[in-house]
């Protein structure tokens, strides 16, 4: 049986009243579809809720979790309650693949490239058009990658 791989992104800030709900079943339905590896870039923000999300589901479906980390120490720039976030559900991860040897200018596209290198398909947050987010589906796109959105 083949594995089909879904990467994630999104933007870090995410809108008062975020529905996290609707993510989350969201990701149950592309669980249900047949996804069951997920390539996380651990960014703040959607990356985070989305990891938490999908440590919630690894409860009930088999799901691997792949963390895409740019660079050692990525987190250290988090605010403390992000951080701590991160670093408690790294642990969740069952694959952990830091690209980078340190942080260098483009360190964060070159990890989103390498995300949509390895899925079949990209899950997106999209509400801007520009940033890493808006450059991540347009490269998915470019590649021939299908995108699917999160449903606001």
């Amino acid at each position: 049986m083949n594995t089909l791989v879904c990467a994630l992104t999104g933007h870090r800030n995410l809108p008062e009243g975020f529905d996290k709900n609707m993510l989350f079943y969201s990701l149950e339905r592309l669980i249900k579809e047949g996804y069951t590896t997920f390539l996380c870039g651990m960014a703040c923000g959607f990356d985070l809720l989305a990891l938490e999300c999908l440590v919630e589901l690894k409860q009930r479906y088999h799901v691997r979790i792949k963390a895409c980390i740019p660079y050692p120490g990525q987190e250290n720039r988090f605010p403390d309650g992000e951080r701590k976030k991160y670093r408690r559900l790294l642990d969740w991860c069952d694959e952990k693949t830091v690209l980078y040897e340190a942080y260098f200018p483009g360190c964060f596209l070159a990890r989103n490239r390498y995300m949509v290198e390895g899925c079949d398909l990209l899950f997106a947050y999209l509400t801007q058009k520009s940033g890493g987010t808006a450059y991540t589906v347009k490269y998915a796109e470019s590649c021939g990658v299908p995108v699917r959105y999160l449903e606001t």
